[in-house]
């Protein structure tokens, strides 16, 4: 699996030889520090089962916290610019066995089940406390360029939970290193929430692809002064934002809200994010003209065990269980969605709907020359405008975003001005994709 390009269009993936590639993503990001081998191999296979590609991971997450399930330390005297290696990689001599083996034994795994590893390097709140300088940063993202140029599934991603101001000049040096010294893979940058990575460093020529953090508040919340965007749930809004810019790159979601965390993180008595809302920022994001989606759940991303002495964001169960979760199972079924057509040539496209209305029951419409997918969070009746497609008929079907199978409504003249009633009742949650194919 050699790395990922950018397609010609400059707005989505594609494999080396040309093939498209829907990033899915899961947030695994305690996985270097929290999991055994045994245990990072049980998630891998878990994710890989259901339909996942692509693992976005903290490399370091605290400076002050460096050690992983092992015991080993990623540096000397906590110093970036100083990784804590030993000789060989003997996972049966302790001597010989550090964290970088560690790091790349599940970099290596994850290869093997045709995943892609998304690191992130240096974690913000590290360079937000000033741990981490320029000029360390420079010598560890070399560090990090010469261990991993060779790993064929790496994608990096500088930043992680910050504004892109905060550190600005780290967060450029750890980029630009890590595209002269390894440019066979993709950078990236991710943001706080309710950011994009463009607002900083659209232009750098280091950024491939741009990243959302579309974030964990719910409408009610979204009030920060200090915000610049204040979209609400509204996820799409972001990419149509970054859709926009020239010179155009892909842009995609990387963190909405987690399945089964509480609305704005904090509050554990606040209502928690359930697999519908994921299944809605997906949807929402992708047919706005995201080149993927990155999915998580509140007791996986931090690896949350009986080992810990307590957990963070209100969590109530272990990751082991949150593996079931039921966003989790139905993720895959959007990129199988995408993919059955001819994804490239796919574009957002609005003009589809005839009644648009706000908010839950905003109408998500995406296209290729002979398709068209329009998603209902709700369920409510949607008038469409047909003709946007080729062919003189257009067959039309529902999908199920919850289980993939299809259901069909009939072949109507591809032409005016038709309304489709989904099935079930009008409620958040019965969502449903039309999607309608053109008939030679």
């Amino acid at each position: 699996m050699p790395p990922l390009k950018i397609s010609s269009s400059n707005r989505y993936f594609i494999t080396a030889d040309g093939k498209p590639f829907f990033w899915l993503g899961d947030t695994g990001w305690m996985l270097f520090l929290k999991c055994t081998r045994e245990e990072a191999i049980e998630y891998l296979d878990k994710r890989k089962a259901h339909g996942f590609n692509v693992i976005q991971v903290m490399v370091l997450h605290d400076l002050k916290e460096d050690k992983n399930i092992y015991g080993d330390s990623l540096f000397i005297d906590l110093n970036v610019s100083k990784p804590k290696i030993t000789e060989g990689n003997n996972f049966l001599n302790k001597a010989e066995y550090d964290y970088w083996d560690h790091v790349e034994y599940i970099v290596d795994e994850a290869a093997k089940r045709n995943m892609y590893m998304a690191l992130v390097p240096v974690w913000g709140s590290n360079v937000k406390s000033k741990w981490v300088n320029e000029e360390q940063v420079v010598t560890y993202a070399s560090f990090l360029a010469e261990r991993f140029k060779n790993k064929s599934n790496i994608i990096w991603v500088n930043g992680g939970d910050l504004k892109g101001s905060i550190g600005i000049e780290v967060w450029n040096a750890l980029g630009k290193t890590l595209h002269e010294k390894d440019p066979g893979h993709l950078i990236s940058f991710h943001p706080r929430g309710r950011h994009t990575s463009s607002l900083w460093f659209h232009n750098q020529d280091w950024l491939a692809f741009n990243m959302i953090q579309s974030g964990h508040k719910d409408y009610q919340q979204d009030t920060s002064a200090s915000d610049i965007f204040h979209y609400g749930e509204d996820n799409w809004c972001y990419i149509d934002n970054d859709y926009a810019l020239s010179p155009v790159k892909p842009t995609m979601d990387a963190e909405p809200s987690y399945e089964n965390i509480p609305h704005g993180l904090h509050d554990s008595m606040q209502p928690r994010w359930t697999d519908a809302d994921l299944r809605r920022y997906a949807y929402w994001s992708v047919f706005a003209g995201g080149a993927g989606f990155t999915y998580g759940e509140n007791a996986v991303m931090q690896f949350h065990s009986p080992n810990d002495k307590s957990g963070s964001y209100g969590v109530d169960h272990y990751w082991k269980e949150g593996l079931n979760a039921k966003g989790a199972a139905q993720m895959q079924y959007l990129k199988k969605l995408l993919l059955s057509k001819n994804y490239l040539e796919r574009i957002p496209d609005q003009a589809l709907v005839a009644d648009q209305e706000k908010r839950y029951n905003y109408l998500a419409a995406t296209r290729g020359n002979d398709y068209a997918f329009v998603y209902t969070y709700t369920g409510r009746k949607m008038k469409i405008y047909l003709g946007k497609c080729k062919g003189s008929k257009i067959k039309c079907s529902w999908y199920n975003p919850r289980n993939g199978q299809y259901k069909l409504i009939g072949i109507f003249p591809n032409t005016g001005v038709k309304t489709f009633t989904p099935p079930g009742k009008e409620k958040n949650g019965n969502d449903w994709v039309l999607v309608m194919e053109s008939i030679k």
